[in-house]
C-alpha cells in the first residue's frame, strides 16, 4: 500500500480545479518517451500484413498525435469481430506493448477465423508523458460515450460504432500500478475536491468483467492461462481487489457502461479488462507484455471455441 501524505502541489483542499489548475498541472506534464519511436514505427511494419489505417488525430498544440486502428487484411463477412484496445491509460506501458506484441506475433493464427480490430494505443498524448489523463485532465476510461468530452474517447467512440453489435469479444488492456495509489488518485482527488482515501495496490494481475454480463467461464479461461506466465492477485482482508468484491480468484466486476469504460463500448457478448501489476518485484516488463498476449489469446481461444 501507498499513501501520498502531503496536500497535491496544485489547487486548493476542498476546491474543485478550474482552467488555472488545470494549465498549472499541464505545464508540469514533459513528454518523457516518443509514441512515433514507440508504437507508430512498430505499426509501420505492420502495414504488409494488416490493413492499418488513421482513424482520427489529437491536435494538442504544439503537438498532433495520428491515431492507429489495425486491422485483419482478410477481413471476411460473418466471420467474429474481436476488438482488441490498448493504452487507454497511457502509463499503463504493457497495454500498448503488449498488443502491439500480440500483433506481431500472434494474431496471424487468427486469420480466417476471425475478424480482428486493434487499436493500441488510445491516448498517445498520455503514453508519452506517462499519465493516466488526458491534457485537459480528464481520465478517458471514465468517458466513452456519445457526447464523451474527452477526444480520444470520442475517436475510439466512432471508430468502433459500425461494430456496436457485431462485435463478440472487446479485451482491454490496463495495468495497475503503485503511481496509481502515489500520484494518480491524489491527483484526482484534488482535482474534485475531495479528500484522498489511501488505499492497497494489489500484488499480480487480475480481470475486471461486466456487473451486467460477468461471463465467469470466460473470466477464468484467462485467467488460467496468465497464470502461466505471472502470478494472480489475491483478494486482500477484506475479500477484495481495489475495492470490489472479488467474485472468482483474480476477477472482480464493474458496471462497464455505466462507467463510461472502453470495454463497454460495444454490445459484445465476451468483454475484459485486463489489469497487470508491473511493480512487482516478481514481474520483469517482459513478462507484463506476455501476459497481456497470454490474456488476448485465451479470449480469443475461448470465444472461437
Amino acid at each position: 500500500m501507498m499513501t501520498h501524505a502531503t496536500p497535491y502541489p496544485i489547487g486548493t483542499p476542498g476546491t474543485p480545479w478550474g482552467p488555472e489548475e488545470v494549465t498549472a498541472w499541464r505545464s508540469q506534464q514533459p513528454a518523457r518517451r516518443s509514441y512515433v519511436q514507440d508504437v507508430v514505427q512498430v505499426i509501420d511494419r505492420l502495414r504488409e500484413r494488416f490493413e492499418v489505417s488513421e482513424y482520427g488525430r489529437l491536435d494538442y498544440a504544439p503537438d498532433s498525435y495520428p491515431l492507429f486502428a489495425v486491422r485483419s487484411r482478410d477481413w471476411e463477412a460473418g466471420l467474429p469481430i474481436v476488438v482488441v484496445t490498448g493504452g487507454v491509460h497511457g502509463y499503463e506501458t504493457s497495454g500498448v506493448h503488449g498488443a502491439l506484441q500480440f500483433l506481431e506475433h500472434e494474431a496471424a493464427r487468427y486469420a480466417g477465423r476471425a475478424n480482428l480490430l486493434a487499436v493500441p494505443c488510445v491516448s498517445p498524448w498520455a503514453y508519452e508523458r506517462i499519465h493516466r489523463w488526458n491534457p485537459d485532465a480528464i481520465d478517458p476510461n471514465r468517458s466513452f460515450r456519445a457526447d464523451s468530452p474527452a477526444g480520444e474517447s470520442a475517436a475510439l467512440w466512432r471508430l468502433l460504432a459500425p461494430y456496436r453489435d457485431s462485435a463478440l469479444l472487446h479485451i482491454d488492456l490496463h495495468e495497475t500500478t503503485d503511481s496509481d495509489e502515489s500520484e494518480f488518485r491524489p491527483a484526482l482527488a484534488a482535482r474534485d475536491g475531495v479528500a484522498f482515501e489511501p488505499g492497497e495496490i494489489p500484488d499480480g494481475f487480475y480481470l475486471v468483467g461486466d456487473t451486467e454480463n460477468p461471463q465467469p467461464a470466460f473470466q477464468q479461461a484467462i485467467i488460467a492461462a496468465v497464470e502461466k506466465v505471472t502470478h494472480i492477485a489475491p483478494a486482500d482482508a477484506r475479500g477484495e481487489i481495489i475495492g470490489s468484491p472479488v467474485v472468482a480468484p483474480g476477477v472482480i466486476n464493474y458496471a462497464l457502461k455505466q462507467l463510461g469504460l472502453c470495454a463497454g463500448i460495444t454490445d459484445a457478448r465476451y468483454t475484459t479488462t485486463t489489469e497487470v501489476y508491473p511493480d512487482s518485484p516478481r514481474a520483469t516488463p517482459q513478462q507484463c507484455n506476455d501476459a497481456q498476449v497470454a490474456a488476448v489469446c485465451a479470449a480469443i481461444d475461448f470465444v472461437l471455441g
